[in-house]
Formats: C-alpha cells, structure tokens, sequence
C-alpha cells in the first residue's frame, strides 16, 4: 500500500510525508496544537503565539477556536479543512491585511467570526462566500477604504454587522432582512439614505462621528423596529425632524453636538426613553418641566457641561435621587459657576448650596429659564429675570443690565450691575436670584443694584459663604428600611503619591475570568489639560500602578475589558493626587519635627556666635605671628574693624537662620567648619522619581513585551 510513496533510488523519502500519518492521527484523536490550550466545550485558545501562520493539526471537533494577538499574517483555505463543525472563530488582533476569496468556504457550520484590529483594506465579493449561517461578523477598527458591493450578499441569518473604525467613504448596500444591530461609526461616508439600509428589523442604529447635519426622514420612517440610536460626535445644531417619526427609542446618545438648545417639544414623542446621552453639549441647565417627559428614564449621561448651578438647577440632585435614576459619569458632572459651586459634583449639592432666597409671602415665585447652550466656556453671571411687578408693562420694561458705567460715580465693593429704571419701572423689583445665600437687593441712589450680605457671607452676589466648621451630625444606624450598603467597587486605589496612583484590580478581573485583556482610561478632572490617556494591559495583573501624574490633582480611572468598543462595562473610581513638597531644596533639613522654633532659632543664633568666636581667633592668631615675624609691634589687642565687618557680613547674608537662603555670600577660607545652614548641598532631599515627564510610561514590567493594538 506505501508503494507509490517510495523514494527514488539514492534519494530519501521527504520528511512530510514521513510525518503525514502520525500527523493525521494527532487530528482524528483530538490533540491540542503546539503554544495552545484546549479547554473543555471542544474550545483551543491559542493566544500570543507570535507566528504569521496559523496553528496546525487542529482537531476536526473544535467548535471553538480562538486565535487572536498571534500575528497571523495569511489565510489560505488549508488552514480550515475539515472544519465543518467550527461554530465561532476569532482572528481579531493580528496582522490580517488581506482576505483571499473563498478563503472561509469550508466553515459552513460558522455562526460567529471575529476580524477586529487588524489590517484588512479591502473586503471583496467573495470574501464571506460559504457562510450560510453567520449570524455575527465584526470587521471594525482595521482600514477598510471599499467593501464590494455584493459582499454581504447571501449572510440572511446575519444578527450584527460591526464596520466602525475604519477609513469607508462609501456605504455598501446593506439589505438583510434579519439583521438586528449596525454601526457604521466613525467613517466619512455620506449620510445613509433609505436605499442604503433595508434593514426592517434593525434594532440598533450607531452613526456617531459621521459629520451628519441631519437625518435622512424617509430612512427613520423605515425603521419602525428601532430601539437605540447614538448620533453622537456629530454637527447637528437642532433636533433632527426625523426622529419625530421613531416612536419606540428606548436609548438615544446625542452627545457632543453643537445643538442650539433643548425643547420640550422636540422630545414629546419618545416617552419610552430609558437612557438618554446629553454630555458635552455646553448646557447650563434644563429647561422647567424637561424630564417629566420621561417616566421611565432610569439612565442618564450629564458629564462635561458647564451647569450654573443657581437656584434654577437646585431640583436637579433630589430629582436623581428621588427617581432612582443612574447618573453614568457622576464625578464629572459638575458646577462652572458660581465661584462658590465651581468644580463641586453636582448631584452631591444640598438646596441651601444653591443660594436660594428664603421663601416669604411676598417673594414671587421662580421658575427654571430654559437654558441654551452658549459656545462660550467663560463662567457667565446670574440672568436678571423680573420680579412680581403691577403692571405688564413693568415686567415688559425688563432688560439686560448693562456693567457699572466708568464715569459714573466710584461703586460700592458690593455693586453687582448698573440699572437705570425708567418712570414705568418704578414699582419694578429688584431681578429675582441676584443675591445669593439669602443676601437682599436693593436699588442705591446711582441707580444701581446692590447686594446686602449676612454676616456670614462675601461678595458682588453674597457668593462666598463662610466655611466655619458645623457640628457633626449624628450617626445614622441602619435599619430594615435603609438602603442597602454601597457595593465595593470592581477598582479602587490603594496608595497614591504626588506622581502615582497604585490601583487595585484583584475584584475587576474576579468578576470578568474570561477577558483578554484590560484597557485603562484616566484623565485629570480639573485644570486646562484633561485630555484621556489610554493602557493596555494583561488580565493577569492584580495591581498596576499609574506613574508620572501631576501634584494634586484628582484623576478619573476606569477599567473596560478589550475588544468592547465604547467602553462597555467599565468601571471607574477617582483618586486625588498629593501634594508636591513645598520645602524649597536649599532649606536645612529639621532632623526633630517636635522641636519648638524657639529652641531652634536659639540653637542656630548659639552657632553663629560659635563661628564668629572661631574666625576672630584665627584672624587675631595670624595677626600676631605676621608681627611677631616683622618685629612690629601691635598698638592694641582687637583686630582691625574692616576685617570684623566683612566676617560679621557673611555670617549675616548666608548664616541667621530667620533670612531666606536664597543667594549665600562665599564665606573667607578661613571658616573651616562648615555646617547645615551654609552647606544646602548636602541636605537637598529628592522625594520624586528620577524619570518624571514620562508621561506615559506605565510599564510595571520590564519583560511584557508590547502588544500589536
């Protein structure tokens, strides 16, 4: 039977075909490929390898086959023969830049396939031929530029269709009729039209970063199925017509649009809202009424706009409270103005932390202004809005005070606006929610509006409030109706320096065994520089520590598991940087810390006079032995006044220990004692690390070799 595989005379016979029955029977039997794990469901992982080729001998009952970061280069058909049961393969993280036709025709029992992050260009007619049942496909962040128009063409059963982070100027015809989730975002293709998506049953719609400036009415018409829609990242200016149509939205992302403003009438539709996205939109506040247009709204994103949280905004933390409603990115959602609030979480104010005036019979009441977005950041002061007037022309008469007038007579510390009113104006009040913290308007003679502050308050608007230390309150014991205690968080900071962060990551990858890897997201949350700096770490790491940070600044991390685009299922926590030392480096270094200054200012003055004792001898000795040499006769005992003054001047510029050490006077050769007060250099303490400005670099192992993302 191995007749014909007999070598030549005088030739031997080639080592693969030596090796093909043992081969062979290694696939038949199921054994593991080299550098993989099988694991049990009849999976392989084979994870960091570091080859351009595929793993062989895989065996013929693998349903599972994971082979992402191993750098594979090339696919050939080869590589999958006799796969017919494979239900799920990964390639994501490799070095794919091409996929051969046909190449997955064998795979016809495969269901999900996985090429994120690698380098494809370009996705050609055939390139999914074969698969019959592919119900998942992920092609994101490579660097797809066209993808054949008939390339999804026969992938009916396909569910997910994932084309985000890729370089498509032109969206290919997408017409499956079960398919349930598509993004196509942050590409630079036209904005898709109803020709583009025959999708009847999509559920989920992800066109963020599209540059789109409104949305197509017949395409959201078409889509009666649609359950969640990110627009976010994009230029609209208003809220799109268009979605007036789409009845069912239970999740909508509108962040960081340059919208104009926020109507209650361009929401009246979407009822069934349960998480809503408005961050980044530059809003102050909310206009009276705007959430109660949700009831179900358990979900909501706020983070990064400059709320002036006056009293307009003081319903907004017992709202969230009392509705029970998730603020996602709590720690940044915060106060801009007034100074007094700026920087402050917002949903950890107290009513009285918004300077609402006591409430009396004759107070009007307020309502909330619809607040608009403003292109600019600047901290704007308090709106004057009328008070309770007689007539209508009164309140008609109201408008925008216009700052002190520089000719005009020298204003009072506490003017807060110049207001000159009319004849019809004079049963006008003074604008509602001037003065803060209970301060009273009051117009003065000039014309002008003045706030009278309480003791316990300063300011143009009684803004500052003293910060006097109040009496604890007493504890709260639990009982069977509070609430159940704060879960742990899945991170959490274990030490923190003036440049570090060390971070705690035992729970996070406890409750997540089968990540691949974790992605850390930090950012300053104050200062002019808050850009996010992002890691990529092994899920082997228990504990990572953040270096080069700033002084004395607090820092949001969070941890989200690789390969979930948008950072799903992140966790996060805050942590504040200490302090830099503030001793200067040519201070004496204080070796008792108890010592009182009086003692040491002693210790210090004694010194001097030791040292001026030891130079006025040695001064008067030479002297004496220049004279007795030259038989000279001194006329007196005391040195000469000069040289007395110069040893004295020293001692006074760069010795006394209640003068500033910052330029020390040379001192003559002949003080040989030298001492900590005029010797900096030997007690200059360095408490920083020796490669700071490295901004980046977080490497806690020297060995880890870089990833491929």
């Amino acid at each position: 039977m191995w007749s014909s595989f007999s070598a030549p005379p005088g030739r031997p016979l080639p080592l693969l075909l030596l090796l093909l029955p043992f081969l062979l029977f290694l696939r038949l039997t199921g054994a593991c490929p080299e550098s993989c794990s099988c694991l049990p469901g009849n999976s392989i992982m084979c994870s960091e390898r570091r080859s351009s080729v595929m793993p062989g001998a895989i065996p013929v009952s693998t349903q599972h086959l994971y082979i992402f970061e191993n750098g594979v280069g090339t696919l050939s058909e080869d590589d999958f023969a006799g796969l017919d049961a494979l239900e799920l393969l990964d390639l994501s993280q490799n070095q794919l830049v091409a996929l051969p036709d046909g190449v997955f025709g064998q795979l016809s029992s495969l269901r999900n396939l996985d090429l994120s992050s690698n380098q494809i260009a370009h996705v050609s007619e055939h390139s999914f031929s074969g698969l019959v049942k592919l119900e998942r496909l992920y092609l994101y962040s490579n660097r797809i530029q066209s993808i054949h128009p008939a390339a999804f063409e026969g992938l009916d059963q396909l569910l997910e269709l994932k084309l985000q982070l890729n370089a498509l100027t032109v969206l290919p015809p997408v017409r499956l009729p079960r398919l349930l989730l598509l993004d196509i975002s942050h590409n630079r293709i036209p904005p898709p039209g109803a020709a583009d998506l025959r999708t009847p049953n999509l559920e989920s719609l992800r066109m963020a970063d599209l540059g789109l400036a409104g949305l197509d009415e017949e395409l959201m018409s078409s889509l009666t199925n649609l359950h969640v829609l990110d627009l976010s990242q994009n230029k609209l200016t208003s809220m799109p017509a268009a979605l007036r149509s789409v009845r069912g939205l239970i999740r909508l992302s509108l962040a960081s649009n340059p919208l104009g403003q926020l109507a209650k009438e361009d929401f009246e539709n979407l009822v069934g809202l349960q998480g809503l996205d408005l961050s980044n939109l530059n809003l102050q506040g909310f206009p009276e009424g705007f959430f109660q247009l949700f009831p179900k709204l358990n979900h909501l994103t706020v983070a990064g706009n400059p709320f002036n949280c006056l009293c307009p905004l003081a319903w907004f933390p017992g709202w969230v409270r009392g509705q029970s409603v998730e603020l996602a990115r709590r720690e940044e959602t915060r106060c801009h103005f007034p100074p007094s609030n700026s920087g402050k979480v917002l949903a950890d104010l107290e009513r009285r932390d918004f300077g609402c005036p006591v409430t009396t019979a004759a107070t009007a009441r307020t309502r909330p202004p619809v607040l608009s977005s403003t292109p600019a950041a600047a901290p704007l002061p308090p709106t004057a809005r009328a008070g309770t007037t007689t007539t209508a022309a009164a309140a008609a008469s109201v408008h925008t005070p216009s700052p002190p007038d520089a000719q005009g007579p020298a204003a009072s510390p506490s003017t807060a606006y110049r207001y000159r009113p009319r004849p019809a104006d004079k049963e006008l009040l003074c604008p509602a929610n001037i003065c803060l913290n209970g301060g009273t308007c009051k117009f003065n003679p000039q014309g002008q509006v003045e706030c009278l502050c309480p003791p316990d308050t300063a300011g143009l608007y009684c803004e500052n409030r003293d910060e006097s230390p109040s009496h604890p309150s007493p504890p709260v014991e639990a009982t069977a109706g509070t609430a159940a205690a704060t879960p742990e968080p899945d991170i959490s900071s274990r030490q923190v320096t003036s440049t570090s962060i060390l971070l705690d990551l035992k729970r996070y990858i406890a409750t997540r065994p089968h990540i691949r890897g974790i992605r850390l997201t930090y950012r300053k949350l104050s200062g002019p520089d808050q850009r996010a700096q992002t890691l990529h770490i092994p899920a082997n790491f228990p504990e990572y520590t953040l270096r080069g940070l700033r002084p004395n600044c607090t820092y949001s991390v969070c941890a989200s598991a690789m390969g979930e685009p948008g950072g799903a299922g992140s966790s996060c926590t805050e942590a504040r940087t200490t302090g830099a030392p503030v001793a200067s480096p040519m201070e004496p270094r204080v070796v008792d810390p108890v010592a009182p200054p009086l003692v040491l200012a002693l210790a210090g003055l004694a010194l001097v006079m030791v040292a001026t004792a030891v130079v006025a001898a040695l001064v008067f000795l030479r002297r004496r032995r220049r004279s007795k040499a030259a038989h000279v006769e001194l006329d007196g005992d005391e040195p000469a006044p000069l040289e007395l003054e110069g040893v004295k001047a020293c001692l006074d510029n760069g010795a006394l220990p209640h003068k500033q050490p910052e330029i020390i006077a040379p001192c003559p050769p002949q003080q040989t004692t030298p001492t900590t007060t005029t010797m900096p250099n030997g007690v200059q303490e360095y408490e920083a690390l020796l490669m700071q400005g490295q901004g980046n670099a977080n490497n806690n192992v020297a060995s880890l070799k870089p990833s491929y993302f």
